[in-house]
């Protein structure tokens, strides 16, 4: 089901976004770890892989799954596999089509399943940890990041994604430059998360407000937050934004597990015990969270857990498996 519809037509239920989908792949015993490409790899080598991660979310009770393409690219395709252009466009287009016929087999009607396409920002496909820094967006025009993004969204549109995943977004030019550039694709929505240095700034240190501000003006636009950070930042990030919130914008909301990044190590403990997301959802709820879910290091046993409490009465055939 269209997206704009099911926040529309569930105005009142929390729809619940998938986890770690890299996270759950390396649980099934795939080696991600410093890969250029991460979970879109498994597009070219095993996306049934792919597909039997989407059914691990989707079966837990996710409502809204995206695609394993955040870190993929068409230049990047053709760097790193070897492949042709056309290759990379149909291994881009693979990503969506995979979780379309996963979610297909998932409930049906008001209840039917929906696919975001995810996008990442310009630094994952540096693979570098800038997404957690946005340092490159100084060098760059927003033509400039423009142009990197333009050959990914093309090919999601002439697949069909009809929502994408603008994610773990860390600089203000790079979220003006996605904004634009949806104008380009007026079939395509979208949600913008951005990635987030503490309380109240995007990672290039832009307060989230101003981030809000330039991406609600996009008519395109469903949903406006922020992922891949500490659980603890999110209730104070929404805080900061509040006087922004008016009745037709939604937050998304998708953390991590708040354990630390680092390009070389991978994921590590924080040495901080971070609260789970059952314990900390109502608060962003009454904050006006729409859509909660995971992000790195968080598993679909997670989900299952977000999904009992907040929809209590809902039975195991009440998600029309």
């Amino acid at each position: 089901m269209n997206l704009r519809a099911r926040l529309r037509d569930d105005n009142e239920r929390v729809l619940l976004l998938d986890g770690g989908l890299a996270t759950e792949l390396e649980a099934q015993g795939a080696h991600l770890q410093g890969d250029p490409l991460w979970s879109s790899r498994l597009l070219h080598t095993n996306p049934q892989a792919i597909k039997a991660a989407h059914h691990s979310f989707l079966l837990n009770g996710a409502d809204v799954i995206t695609t394993a393409t955040y870190q993929a690219s068409i230049q990047g395709f053709i760097q790193h596999l070897g492949v042709s252009s056309d290759t990379a466009r149909e291994l881009m287009a693979s990503g969506l089509h995979l979780a379309v016929d996963a979610a297909m087999t998932f409930g049906s009607g008001k209840r039917a399943r929906a696919v975001a396409a995810s996008m990442g920002p310009y630094g994952a496909f540096l693979c570098d940890g800038s997404e957690y820094s946005g340092k490159y967006a100084d060098k760059m025009s927003v033509e400039d990041l423009k142009a990197w993004h333009r050959p990914q969204l093309e090919c999601l549109a002439a697949a069909g994604a009809d929502v994408l995943a603008l994610e773990t977004i860390p600089s203000i030019k790079e979220a003006e430059a996605l904004a634009e550039l949806l104008r380009e694709f007026p079939n395509c929505n979208a949600w913008i998360s951005f990635s987030c240095k503490d309380g109240a700034h995007l990672s290039d240190g832009t307060p989230l407000q101003d981030g809000v501000r330039l991406a609600s003006r996009s008519t395109q636009v469903l949903a406006i937050g922020v992922n891949c950070c500490p659980p603890e930042l999110v209730e104070p990030l929404l805080d900061s934004v509040a006087a922004l919130r008016g009745p037709d914008l939604k937050w998304v909301v998708y953390p991590n597990s708040g354990e630390d990044w680092d390009a070389q190590q991978g994921w590590h403990s924080s040495g901080k015990t971070s609260a789970t997301l059952p314990a900390l959802s109502d608060t962003w709820i009454k904050q006006g969270a729409a859509l909660i879910g995971g992000c790195c290091r968080i598993r679909p046993e997670q989900i299952g857990e977000l999904r009992r409490h907040l929809h209590p009465m809902e039975k195991e055939a009440d998600l029309d498996i």
